[in-house]
This record gives structure tokens, sequence and C-alpha cells, in this order.
């Protein structure tokens, strides 16, 4: 057997156990899983894979894999990016669980807000199809240019260098974003097509700490949760997720005034209860998991 027929049983085996880890069955998304190689976007390795290390209460950022063979990747853990930045190829058992709660369709447009250097776009682009499209937006320079060689091959899918706040972009039925914010921006809601899906996690600056300084898993994980907000008319449904550590993001994604307000919500907690989200500044204060400037996150 030669070793791509090696790698391509590996890859099958990693898919079931990913969706497996994530509680996810869908056969869409585990054949995605199955046919991206993820090696093709991580650079030569060996790799650095994420690692916490408990006894001194930091994030180790830098456990090397032995060598360059990419069955070592084929593992549920993030990989490094940038490992002095803390930036990483995600947890494939998130994204799985997330791909599923953002229900991607064949044909859609999903919008990649953090693409890093293209993996998880390249999934989404196996699961829109040929007559789909994935924008894939990345505000770091030297990501966007990886990803634009990294995805080269994909003809459904665009590479825009910005601030993915910002960016203007056509009509989506999915924008997907990867790294922490403290509001869903105006464009991102405008953006949104009929039944369209954001999937966004809020955090504050207490959810991931620098690299090197001392991390509380406990605290961090009751500062950031991830949620979905599906547009239905003029109205918005939204749904928490699950608890995440992620990357801040930069740019207009980021308000410290929100942010102050976004630490009060996760204090009190119960985000698990929101059910809009309300594009005004009037809704009842007791219906308000988060009250806002220009809008809220509230209960039934």
């Amino acid at each position: 057997m030669d070793r791509q027929s090696e790698l391509a049983i590996v890859r099958r085996a990693y898919a079931k156990q990913v969706l497996a880890a994530a509680g996810v069955v869908d056969a869409r998304i585990e054949h995605a899983y199955a046919a991206i190689a993820r090696e093709s976007f991580l650079g030569p390795g060996p790799w650095s894979m994420f690692r916490l290390r408990t006894a001194h209460s930091k994030l180790e950022l830098s456990i090397p894999t032995p060598d360059a063979d990419p069955v070592y990747l084929y593992v549920d853990q993030p990989v490094a990016l940038i490992c002095d930045r803390g930036i990483f190829n995600g947890q494939p058992s998130l994204h799985a669980l997330l791909l599923a709660a953002a229900k991607v369709k064949e044909g859609e447009h999903v919008v990649h807000v953090g693409a890093g250097t293209g993996y998880y776009s390249a999934i989404m682009a196996n699961l829109v199809g040929a007559n789909g499209k994935v924008t894939a937006i990345e505000c770091d320079s030297l990501l966007a240019e990886r990803a634009r060689r990294c995805l080269s091959e994909y003809s459904n899918v665009t590479v825009v260098e910005g601030d993915g706040s910002t960016v203007s972009f056509d009509v989506a039925d999915v924008i997907y974003v990867n790294a922490g914010v403290t509001h869903p921006t105006e464009t991102w809601l405008d953006a949104l097509g009929e039944d369209g899906r954001l999937i966004i996690p809020l955090t504050t600056r207490e959810n991931f700490p620098a690299p090197g300084s001392a991390f509380d898993p406990v605290k961090a994980l009751r500062s950031g949760a991830y949620f979905r907000i599906q547009r239905r008319g003029a109205t918005f449904d939204a749904r928490g997720l699950l608890p995440t550590v992620i990357v801040p993001a930069h740019g207009k994604a980021r308000d410290s005034v929100v942010e102050a307000v976004l630490a009060s919500a996760f204090a009190k907690g119960d985000w698990q209860r929101v059910t809009h989200l309300v594009r005004a500044e009037n809704a009842p204060d007791e219906h308000c998991w988060l009250k806002s400037r220009r809008w809220s996150l509230t209960y039934n």
C-alpha cells in the first residue's frame, strides 16, 4: 500500500473519532474531514501541538511532534500556526460541533472570518460543493498569504485579507467567526440572508491570556461562549452553544465598553437561556442577559 493510501485510511479514522468526540452524527461533515489533508495547511513538520501544562498553570505552546510524519496531525488537538502569538489551527472536534450547528448546505455562501491558513475553509468548501462558495477572511497578512497558497486549488474559495468586522461581502447563508469578539457587528447582521446563521464566540479579556502568563481554565471558560444567531425576517433567534477559550480578534469586533457589559453578563451566568438577539436600545431590562447600546441578548 502506498503512503497516500495509508494516509487516506488514517484520515477516515480521524474523521470518525473527531465527530464522535464532538457528539456529532453527520455523514457530510465526516466526509469533509476525511477528504481534506490537514498537513497541507500547517507548513513543514515537525509541528507544535497545543498542551496545557497544569503543574505551573501555564499555557505550553511548544510540544513538538517527534518528526514530520503527517500521521501525528490526525488527532483531536490544535496545531500551532504562529506559536509565539498563541495562534493555532483549532481543535477539530470543536469545529465539527460548530459546523453541525451552522448546518452548512450545498450551494450556500459561507463567510469564514479568521480563516488562518484555510484548513476549516477547505472543509466548508467541501460542504458547500461546486455550486456554493466560501469567502475566507484573514487580517494577518502572513496567514492570509499562506491561505491563498493553500486554497489555490479550490475554485469555490476566495481569500480576502482584511478586518473581518468591516470587509464587505455578498449576502451570506453562514458567517463563521474564528476569533473572540465582544459583539456581533452591524456588517455581519446586515449581511445575513433569510435563515442565515452567524456562529460567533463572545469573549472578554480574561478569556485568553498571553502565552506564558498565568492561566486559570475555570475563569477562562466562564468568560467566553459560542452563540448561534439566526435571522428570521426582521428578528434574530439566538442560542448559546458551548463555552470556549479562543484567541481574541483584532479590529472593530472588540469594544472596551461592550466588553465591560459582556463581563457582567458572564458573571451572572445563564447564557444558555438566551433565545433572541434584539437590534434595539429599548429591550426590557428584566428580559436581557446582555443589554448594549444597539443590541441585546434576551430571554423569552
